[in-house]
């Protein structure tokens, strides 16, 4: 995981994928996103904002999606910027494409009332299952 002092959004890849997100301690909003977005790049100073807002109760993490295939395949990702949120390792709600910043704040706060009692009728992530091989 990549994360600059002045910075509350960790960078995460397919590699620091499962220990960041799926097995971390908090839940967690990611923003898939891609270099050649300008959705992205609109949407990308207030998740910052977000970030530094609500950073000790939630995980802002970014993934890059030209650079983390399997990530992206995983999750059925096919558009950016798509926000996606996990409450104990478990996606529990997206929103996708271009969004409002006030629009993705709301989600937000609805997500730290909420997502816990999402993440409990969710289906448990099956760690030996791959889809490869």
């Amino acid at each position: 995981m990549n994360m600059t002092e002045n910075d509350s959004v960790v960078e995460v890849s397919d590699t620091t994928w499962e220990r960041a997100i799926e097995r971390g301690t908090l839940p967690a909003v990611v923003m898939f996103y891609s270099e050649t977005c300008p959705f992205c790049k609109q949407i990308e100073p207030f998740f910052r904002q977000f970030a530094r807002e609500f950073g000790e109760k939630l995980l802002f993490a970014r993934l890059n999606v030209s650079e983390n295939p399997w990530t992206l395949e995983r999750y059925a990702v096919r558009q950016t910027p798509t926000f996606k949120f996990f409450c104990t390792g478990k996606p529990v709600q997206e929103i996708i494409g271009a969004a409002f910043p006030a629009l993705l704040k709301r989600n937000i706060e609805e997500f730290l009332k909420h997502g816990e009692g999402c993440a409990r009728s969710s289906t448990e992530i099956d760690y030996e299952i791959t889809g490869y091989g």
